[in-house]
């Protein structure tokens, strides 16, 4: 992507609009037959194999401690990480609009305006620190959106 489009619905933030779209935003998921808290917490854990690590991260009370246990590399990542990591985070956000209704509408209110997650540091998931990054996540909730209009209609 080389510029942001005008028309576009910026997230990061748990005080800015829209923060309900951040994979910090307290909207748990259920999958594989576990509660997690946040999106964030499940994609964490999801980057090792170790159960007892992915329990451990599951456990945290806030996400930003679930990121920072994601982020060690004292216990070794799946070798699948970088191949399966784009779907993962697609199915945990496709569950969370799918279970909580509050960010469900929020994400449809936002019509067909493009969706950028303003993360300075993270130039995969967010725009980065020049607004010229991938913004997967960005590009996940448009898609997320265009799918729960269809189910809609």
């Amino acid at each position: 992507m080389n510029h942001v489009p005008e028309n576009t619905v910026y997230f990061y933030a748990q005080t800015d609009a829209f923060s309900e779209f951040s994979n910090f935003a307290l909207y748990g998921v259920a999958i594989d037959g576990l509660w997690w808290r946040t999106v964030e917490h499940y994609f964490q854990a999801m980057k090792f194999h170790n159960e007892e690590y992915r329990e451990r991260i599951r456990a945290c009370g806030k996400p930003k401690d679930a990121k920072a246990l994601g982020m060690t590399r004292k216990i070794p990542l799946r070798q699948d990480w970088e191949e399966v990591k784009d779907t993962i985070m697609l199915d945990a956000v496709r569950c969370k609009f799918r279970t909580h209704d509050h960010p469900k509408q929020l994400l449809l209110s936002t019509g067909n305006a493009h969706i950028a997650e303003n993360a300075p540091m993270d130039a995969y998931w967010g725009i980065g620190p020049d607004g010229l990054g991938y913004n997967r996540l960005g590009e996940i909730l448009m898609r997320v959106r265009e799918e729960l209009r269809y189910e809609q209609s």
